[in-house]
């Protein structure tokens, strides 16, 4: 999930007891980077504060929702007004925490919408860039191009999109994609990472798809890297 807020004090606070909680959280401090992340889709939630610097909460979710972008967003904010409230559900907000907040609260409230994705997500789209991984109908496309994969392919583009900026580990692929099938090993994700790497790149998608050497691998983009300021391979 992406949590937004621009007190750092809040964004660790939340980001270690979510972490804690056994979800897989990153942070943005200031309208525009959220904006860059969650356009990806690669999120399940966000949890966006409203009084953002650079561009205010309610135009985050406003661009996200004129982008067809369709993350359920949980917006956050001291004003607790009939008013106010209207106005998020009504630009597409899922929910409305106001500040203070229990965090008790919070984690109910993030596991309720993540339940609810969950049931209605299996046509749910994720964008990296140019690249379209329709989780629905199970096909790719790179600038409207269609990219063709084999199951085993998807299911692993599928869960590194999903986790689009974090590195997902080889044991994690093996859990994700193979599941308890005895023969699977580490060697056969990075065959199969090596397959996908090489029909994505031959559609013009290179450099989507990284190694983290002795860590495992990630799915990215510029928009990506430039909102965790992460520098780009050579």
């Amino acid at each position: 999930m992406l949590v937004v807020d621009d007190e750092l004090g809040v964004r660790r606070a939340l980001q270690r007891g979510l972490t804690a909680e056994g979800m897989d959280v990153m942070v943005a401090g200031d309208g525009p980077s959220a904006l860059r992340m969650a356009l990806t889709g690669a999120f399940d939630v966000v949890l966006l504060d409203i009084m953002l610097p650079g561009l205010s909460g309610y135009r985050v979710l406003e661009r996200l929702r004129a982008e067809g972008v369709r993350t359920p967003v949980l917006l956050v904010s001291a004003k607790d007004g009939e008013v106010d409230q209207a106005d998020g559900l009504d630009l597409g907000a899922d929910g409305y925490l106001v500040k203070p907040f229990s965090f008790v609260v919070l984690v109910a409230q993030v596991r309720a919408t993540l339940r609810r994705g969950a049931e209605e997500g299996a046509g749910r789209r994720l964008r990296l860039g140019s690249l379209l991984v329709d989780r629905g109908a199970r096909e790719v496309s790179f600038n409207g191009e269609p990219v063709p994969l084999s199951p085993r392919e998807f299911a692993v583009l599928d869960c590194l999109a999903g986790r689009a900026g974090s590195v997902v580990t080889k044991d994690e692929l093996l859990r994700a994609v193979w599941g308890d099938e005895q023969a699977a090993t580490r060697n056969a994700v990075e065959v199969y990472v090596g397959y996908l790497r090489r029909k994505l790149d031959a559609a013009g998608a290179d450099g989507i798809v990284r190694t983290v050497r002795g860590h495992g691998y990630l799915a990215s983009t510029a928009e990506i890297d430039a909102a965790l300021d992460t520098p780009r391979p050579r």
